[in-house]
């Protein structure tokens, strides 16, 4: 049997009634709507071009010793025709000291539409990593997420052995290991970390397995120019359920001041579905003037 899973306040009245106005105003003829809509695709081609940044590329990364962190927190309730609820909730606090890094992370997404929950999902990572020197590391890391709403898993799915991802109510992993700096040029790196651990699935009947896994991961960057830069992250996690491949190819370049575009190729395999491989092709530009 396979069972897999699959991360201002304003004191003048007068103010306060003229910016009523001028919002509502705006909802009305769609101004905020569009400038809401651009900034989230702006977010999302942002995010796109981050994915090629390894904080870790050249060595042990230069954090602010000590205890530092963030948070952010957004709510959102609608009245009227229809009632809903938003609550997302997103931290991250790292400590720093010498050649020791932990690092803490959390995300929750709660939604409620018409009194009824609709998503309920919490995802953490702990991330700890002691560098012995440029070149060699240690490194543990813990990972949870949480589906609130997972369905109940069914004498049917065990037997068909696909379409398991919306029954896991918990996917937990820890893995420890080393990685090692092949390459730690300044227009070449890369680095490859491997590890073994134990993976932990809960199903939405309550119904759970505890199995050993072997991961692994591979970062690599090339630069051919001031300009031009390939980058290649290769993740791997082997189980008893399921052998698990993330690739993800990215071509990043600036072609002027102010101009920068980003195209990926990203792989996605899983031996426990029906169809074992997922691809997909990604063009994120930016341009400012």
């Amino acid at each position: 049997m396979k069972k897999f899973s699959r991360i201002a306040g304003v004191s003048s009245l007068a103010l306060l009634l003229g910016g009523a106005g001028v919002h509502a105003q705006n909802m009305i003829t769609g101004v905020d709507t569009i400038d809401d809509r651009i900034e989230d695709i702006e977010t999302d081609v942002q995010e796109d071009l981050d994915r090629s940044n390894d904080a870790a590329r050249f060595g042990n990364p230069e954090y602010k010793p000590g205890l530092s962190g963030s948070a952010a927190l957004g709510y959102s309730g609608k009245t009227g025709n229809n009632e809903s609820q938003e609550f997302t909730l997103g931290t991250r606090l790292r400590y720093a000291s010498g050649p020791m890094v932990q690092t803490i992370s959390m995300a929750l997404d709660f939604t409620e539409e018409d009194n009824q929950s609709t998503q309920k999902d919490v995802f953490g990572v702990y991330d700890f990593n002691y560098y012995f020197n440029d070149r060699f590391y240690g490194f543990i890391l813990g990972r949870v997420v949480t589906d609130g709403l997972a369905d109940e898993l069914t004498d049917d799915d065990i037997a068909d052995g696909t379409g398991l991802a919306d029954k896991v109510k918990q996917d937990a992993f820890l893995g420890v290991g080393p990685g090692w700096r092949v390459f730690n040029e300044p227009d070449m790196t890369w680095r490859v970390q491997a590890g073994v651990g134990i993976s932990y699935l809960k199903y939405g009947d309550d119904s759970s397995d505890t199995e050993a896994g072997v991961i692994a991961s591979s970062r690599f960057f090339k630069s051919f120019s001031d300009d031009i830069f390939v980058t290649m992250d290769t993740d791997v996690l082997n189980s008893e359920s399921a052998l698990r491949v993330n690739n993800d190819l990215g071509l990043n370049f600036r072609m002027a001041q102010g101009f920068a575009t980003r195209i990926s190729y990203l792989t996605d395999y899983n031996e426990s579905r029906a169809i074992r491989t997922d691809n997909k092709l990604g063009v994120s530009l930016v341009y400012g003037f």
